[in-house]
C-alpha cells in the first residue's frame, strides 16, 4: 500500500499544491521530537527535491534549532477529501532569516505574512506514499486568521522582541540561529 520514490512527481506536486495544512516533524540528535501543523498559503515546492515554507513566529523555534542540529526533519500532507492519500516527505531543513541567502533567494515567493520569522527549506531524501484510508474525510472552514492578525497588531517592534525572548534557544536549550544572518 505504500510506496517510496526518488523524488517528487508532477502528479504528487500537485497534491501538495491542494492542500491547505501540512506537518513537520523535526529532530535534533537527543532530546524531543518535534510535530508541528502548518497552515496558511506558505508552502512551495521549489524542485522535485527542494521545498520550502514561511515560518511564522510562534511560541516556540523547535524546526530551525533541529535544521541547526543537523537537520532531520519529516514533513507530512495528508488528504481530508474523497480520495485518500498520506504523502511523507523524507529528508533535512535549513533555516533562513531576513539577511539570509536563503531568505534572499526564496523570499520572493512568499506572501510576508505578519510575523514571517524565517524560510525553512527542505532538501528531500526520500518520498513516500501511503493509503491515508484511515484519515477521516472533513472539509475546511476557513483558514484561521488569528496568528497574522496577533502579529499585525503588535507590530514588528514587539515581534522582534517577543523572537529575542522565545525564539533564541529551543525548548531543550538548542540554539535555533535566531539573529544569525
Amino acid at each position: 500500500m505504500s510506496k517510496f520514490y526518488k523524488k517528487l512527481n508532477d502528479k504528487l506536486i500537485a497534491f501538495i499544491e491542494q492542500q491547505p495544512l501540512f506537518f513537520i516533524a523535526s529532530a535534533a540528535g537527543d532530546g524531543r521530537v518535534n510535530l508541528s501543523p502548518k497552515g496558511l498559503d506558505a508552502f512551495r515546492v521549489i524542485s522535485p527535491l527542494r521545498c520550502a515554507y514561511l515560518d511564522i513566529t510562534g511560541s516556540g523555534n523547535e524546526t530551525a534549532a533541529h535544521a541547526k542540529a543537523g537537520g532531520r526533519a519529516t514533513i507530512m500532507f495528508c488528504s481530508f477529501s474523497r480520495n485518500p492519500l498520506v504523502l511523507r516527505l523524507y529528508g533535512r531543513a535549513s533555516a533562513g532569516g531576513p539577511g539570509s541567502a536563503l531568505w534572499a533567494e526564496l523570499r520572493d515567493r512568499f506572501e510576508l505574512y505578519p510575523g514571517a520569522r524565517q524560510i525553512i527549506v527542505f532538501d528531500i531524501d526520500s518520498v513516500q506514499t501511503a493509503c491515508g484510508f484511515a484519515v477521516p474525510e472533513m472539509t475546511l472552514e476557513k483558514h484561521r486568521p488569528t496568528l497574522t492578525k496577533y502579529w499585525k497588531t503588535k507590530g514588528e517592534a514587539a515581534t522582534a522582541e517577543y523572537r529575542e525572548r522565545k525564539n533564541k534557544v529551543s525548548i531543550d536549550g538548542l540554539p535555533t540561529g535566531y539573529g544569525e544572518s
